[in-house]
């Protein structure tokens, strides 16, 4: 009797204990909060993990005198921003970016941010650029930022370094310890100024004629810009109806390279850009042909340099008291990139956060090319250039339209020619065939 109660109690324990786990493994409320709780927990650590992920981004630049400081506004953008690594490699100065930037490409290098000069640099590498026409900073930028980069379309496919000009920075101080009351303007006054330093025991001008971007590119701009209509006559040496040869501007510009040489620096030749800038920086020259992106490296040697502008006259003329101003340079993105979004996102950072702003116009001294950013801790030359701006007293950059290359080639005529071995007539005979079998 007792056994059988025994078994009976045991059977109903057995069957509660079934009942309760069945019970505990249907309840359906219990059940599905478990389950999205850990569903939960599963999509918050995917999303973390996903938060954290890392973004690199590869900027191929060529501003060699804002490397620095370009680095230290990448690093906020990323401070910012801590999914982000921006990869910054510059080559400029000496280098040849262009020819590096074609490497990149060629080995599968490929950047994501780089530059671009536009024009036929942008016929170019069209083909690998994206298209940055409705980015949101586009309603900010002044008109002729847009001109360079803008194709037969109306697509804008690169946002504008800045706006720069350049032409011969003296000192003023030593100008006046010369007795030069005046700021020369034209070739006859230029000539003058230079003697009167020079018989002070100063030396004129810091020639950088182993630069060929210096002499090939800025100062051979000189004579195409002060071309009556600087576009048309470019058109027409496309289509044979210019020359160079017999044309009034380009045999005006012999007097400007045989000025700079006499009164300039020993062996210019083999003077480079950093050697260039040092000397006038230093005191040791009064002038020098360059822009106003040396602004930064000048007041670093010397702080309290009293400097601006003169311009580079062809002749005697009122047209000749002018500056180069334009866009030196664009950023562009690889419109294959696999982080096209985020390169967008920092370019637009850049000119519009106030962080980005403030390294554009205190930290690079660069004159903005947008109507958003207030050019304010411009230094002296930058101040000149706007000086020179307002008064409409500007000429164009003219080599983003010339023949690829080319400006590279009209260099090596001029140091020919500066060191002595051909005539100046050569020189000119050559430019016209390095255009025709270029072009």
């Amino acid at each position: 009797m007792k056994r059988g109660l025994f078994l009976f109690l045991s059977m109903l324990f057995v069957v509660a204990i079934i009942t309760g786990c069945s019970s505990s493994d249907s309840g359906g409320d219990d059940t599905s909060s478990e389950g999205e709780d850990t569903n939960t927990e599963e999509e918050t650590e995917e999303s973390t993990d996903n938060s954290e992920e890392q973004v690199t981004l590869d900027f191929f630049q060529f501003k060699v005198e804002i490397a620095d400081q370009l680095e230290e506004m990448i690093a906020e953008y990323e401070a910012e921003n801590p999914n982000i690594k921006i990869n910054l490699e510059t080559v400029g100065g000496g280098a040849d970016y262009g020819a590096a930037l074609k490497a990149k490409f060629a080995s599968g290098e490929e950047p994501d941010i780089f530059n671009n000069g536009g024009f036929k640099e942008l016929e170019l590498w069209k083909e690998h650029l994206a298209d940055l026409s409705d980015e949101p900073w586009v309603d900010n930028l002044l008109p002729i930022g847009k001109v360079p980069m803008t194709d037969t379309d109306g697509k804008l496919y690169g946002m504008p370094v800045n706006l720069e000009g350049y032409g011969f920075i003296y000192n003023k101080d030593l100008f006046e310890q010369a007795g030069i009351a005046e700021a020369p303007t034209t070739l006859t006054e230029l000539k003058e100024a230079a003697q009167k330093l020079e018989d002070n025991g100063i030396t004129p001008f810091a020639a950088g004629y182993g630069e060929w971007w210096v002499i090939g590119q800025h100062l051979l701009n000189i004579p195409f810009a002060q071309q009556e209509d600087p576009d048309t006559f470019i058109e027409g040496l496309y289509d044979g109806s210019e020359t160079f040869i017999g044309n009034e501007k380009f045999e005006q510009f012999k007097e400007v390279i045989d000025t700079e040489i006499e009164y300039g620096n020993d062996n210019p030749i083999t003077t480079d850009y950093n050697t260039q800038v040092t000397l006038f920086a230093s005191g040791e020259t009064a002038m020098l042909q360059q822009g106003n992106w040396t602004e930064n490296m000048i007041y670093e040697i010397n702080p309290d340099i009293n400097m601006a502008f003169l311009p580079i006259p062809l002749n005697d003329e009122s047209e000749a008291d002018r500056l180069p101003v334009g866009v030196p340079n664009n950023w562009v993105l690889n419109k294959d990139s696999e982080n096209l979004d985020e390169t967008k996102a920092f370019l637009n950072w850049m000119v519009s956060s106030e962080v980005g702003q403030r390294y554009i116009t205190e930290e690079f001294a660069f004159i903005p090319a947008f109507d958003n950013i207030e050019p304010t801790g411009l230094g002296a030359l930058g101040q000149s250039i706007l000086e020179y701006s307002k008064a409409e007293q500007t000429i164009p950059w003219t080599w983003f339209r010339w023949p690829d290359g080319a400006n590279q080639e009209f260099a090596a005529k001029i140091q020919e020619y500066a060191s002595g071995r051909i005539e100046y007539s050569e020189v000119v005979e050559s430019f016209q065939s390095i255009w025709d079998d270029m072009k």
